[in-house]
């Protein structure tokens, strides 16, 4: 559970005439990763591939440009078989695509003279209101057209150049169409441009503007309903070929699949060599799958992994089912490597319980778990459903936090005594219990246990927890670095830093007086002790990082930081709207005081799910990883396919 899945390397051997059979026994049992072979001085050469693999290709990219087009996405259906299938794809694909190809250049060309009515409508909207015919703008020998905006009145200016002048102008829009003699067309030019003259285009079309416009909304309305009987047409052929179109994707991707699969496989001209992994506890599943699709005619055997072999091994994770969520964020980060721990089940653990330290809230608890449900349930995807199931495993985290807050949408349920008053919660009757006094501040621990109350506590307990939680990665590493390089390396990489402190412990302890004032000493030596083996085992680097030990333990106290913001802001949101702008009767402010209060609480929800998963991830990330953790290992890919469309 705290490693990967066991591997096997395994060797395939066999004659040439074989290798098909052996592809395809591989390809079905969907266990064995072929590792690429790169051609040297062996005399070995890459494999050809089977078939027609150019045929196979061409209808494979041609089913899912048209997937594309069509927009079919993966779902369930019933499974179609293979021989019926591969009876009619070539048919049905060549109907298929003609249809397909029939419409998509039908509708590009309607939506190509859309767009050209709408340039066409932006060109002549300036002129709307000039009862001009568009033909008027053009074709004169001695006049001159000024269309286009300018800003003023420039009209005296114009006289005065040539009385001999025609303006038609709209005052709204700022738009002129001036009429002057070719003569005086310059010194119009610079009369204008001081009245930061534009020019307009006019649209080579015939009629008023008012006429055209009306003309060619219409003609636009006639397009997009042709567009829209196109895509009813598209939406139609979607339906009726999509079982089709899935169920052949996923049998042209596995020929395709196994047909090029030799490009990676070694071969001389009588024999065949595959290298690749697989998992130890499948090892005899594989050899009994080859050895019944060849008659035993080719040679499985299983090879040693060697240490220079480590880094390339491909890595599967190999966890409970309830656990696997959690891998999502490993992945986020990094696979572990082949021989490190995999710190998935401990994430398990600690993720959601820092989560719910955080928020810590009842209401928000039941909100955010009905709406994870809801996604899970309703959004049909691989990728969603982990990590609906990830916020599942917070939410209860955060419920368990919120009964021991005793906190509610940011309302206390227990009354608390503050300043002399009692301060009622939402339950009627139910106070706090007095428990103990806390050693720290002098404040008193109760249940419900309300944190506004209890910031030095909590604040020392998080950084205790951060202690522990470090330390946990501390013993991780000296496990991992004894795996990799042997004890002495463990013990002057991880084990000095859990002797210094040991010694800072000590040293604390004899200075506070629980301990007699010797203990000082002991526990001076005992750091200068771990200091020379973190400086033995991690060089200069080693004492240098030191600080990081106390800025990392504090870095937990945003555990409670966090959450105090959390409850402050739901605080004010509850306060504006219950105890500010709640009328004595209802009345329009009632209505406004509630729209405050859900508006403020779904806010306050997207950033409950935002800030206590981000700070609790990098709990995890930068002060637990970076004890232990390496990561950068491979994917485990075996060649197969699991189909879910298509069977045998």
């Amino acid at each position: 559970m705290l490693k990967p899945r066991q591997m096997s390397r395994a060797l395939i051997v066999g004659h040439k005439d074989l290798l098909e059979e052996t592809v395809e026994a591989l390809h079905t049992i969907n266990l064995f990763q072929i590792e690429d072979y790169i051609e040297d001085d062996s005399g070995l050469k890459i494999g050809k591939p089977f078939g027609d693999v150019d045929s196979l290709s061409k209808a494979l990219i041609k089913i899912r440009s048209i997937a594309s087009f069509l927009e079919v996405k993966d779902e369930s259906t019933g499974k179609q078989k293979v021989t019926i299938l591969s009876d009619k794809l070539n048919s049905t694909l060549e109907v298929l695509d003609k249809e397909v190809s029939t419409r998509t250049e039908r509708k590009n060309g309607l939506e190509t003279r859309v767009k050209e009515i709408e340039s066409i409508k932006k060109d002549l909207l300036p002129f709307a209101d000039i009862p001009l015919d568009l033909d008027l703008y053009r074709g004169y020998e001695n006049l001159m057209v000024f269309p286009g905006v300018v800003k003023g009145n420039f009209e005296a200016e114009i006289s005065n150049i040539t009385g001999s002048y025609e303006l038609f102008s709209d005052s709204k829009s700022g738009t002129i169409v001036l009429f002057v003699p070719k003569k005086v067309v310059e010194a119009t030019s610079k009369a204008l441009s001081g009245f930061e003259y534009r020019e307009l285009k006019v649209p080579d079309q015939k009629g008023t503007p008012v006429e055209i416009i009306s003309r060619i909304d219409v003609e636009k309305a006639d397009l997009l309903k042709q567009i829209e009987g196109i895509d009813a047409d598209i939406a139609a052929l979607k339906d009726k070929y999509k079982d089709f179109i899935l169920a052949s994707n996923e049998m042209l991707s596995i020929e395709a699949d196994k047909s090029e699969s030799p490009l990676h496989i070694a071969t001389s001209e009588s024999a065949f060599l595959i290298e690749g992994w697989v998992p130890s506890d499948s090892y005899n599943k594989l050899e009994r799958a080859i050895s019944k699709a060849t008659q035993d005619r080719v040679f499985v055997t299983q090879q040693e992994i060697e240490h220079e072999q480590e880094p390339v091994v491909p890595v599967e994770y190999d966890n409970p089912k309830i656990v696997r969520p959690l891998q999502e964020i490993m992945n986020l980060y990094a696979r572990p490597r082949y021989k490190e721990l995999d710190p998935t089940s401990l994430i398990f653990i600690t993720f959601p319980l820092f989560y719910g330290m955080i928020l810590g809230d009842i209401g928000y608890a039941l909100i955010l778990m009905a709406l994870a449900f809801f996604i899970k349930k309703t959004v049909k995807s691989d990728a969603v459903k982990p990590l609906m199931d990830i916020l599942i495993y917070c939410q209860i985290s955060t419920l368990i936090f919120g009964v021991l807050y005793g906190e509610f949408l940011g309302f206390p349920l227990a009354g608390i005594v503050s300043h002399g008053e009692v301060v009622a919660g939402l339950i009627p009757g139910f106070n706090t219990i007095d428990l103990f006094a806390s050693p720290v501040g002098g404040e008193m621990i109760t249940y419900p246990i309300h944190r506004t109350h209890l910031v030095m506590t909590m604040i020392v307990l998080t950084a205790l927890i951060g202690i522990i939680h470090i330390n946990i990665g501390y013993i991780l590493g000296f496990i991992n670095e004894n795996r990799k390089h042997g004890f002495t390396t463990a013990l002057l990489e991880k084990g000095s830093w859990i002797v210094i402190e040991l010694g800072i412990l000590l040293g604390v302890l004899g200075y506070t007086g629980a301990f007699p004032s010797a203990m000082i000493y002991a526990g001076i030596i005992v750091f200068l002790v771990g200091f020379v083996m973190l400086l033995k085992g991690e060089g200069i680097k080693g004492p240098v990082e030191l600080p990081s030990l106390l800025s990392n333990s504090l870095s937990y106290t945003r555990l409670i930081a966090v959450g105090l913001s959390s409850i402050y802001i739901a605080s004010t949101v509850n306060m504006i709207a219950f105890e500010m702008m709640w009328p004595e009767k209802f009345g329009p402010m009632t209505v406004f005081a509630i729209l405050v209060f859900i508006f403020g609480h779904a806010l306050n929800t997207v950033l409950s799910i935002i800030a206590p998963g981000l700070h609790a991830l990098r709990l995890q990330y930068v002060e637990f990883f970076g004890k232990f953790y390496e990561g950068g290992g491979r994917k485990y890919d075996p060649f197969g396919y699991i189909r879910k469309y298509t069977e045998e």
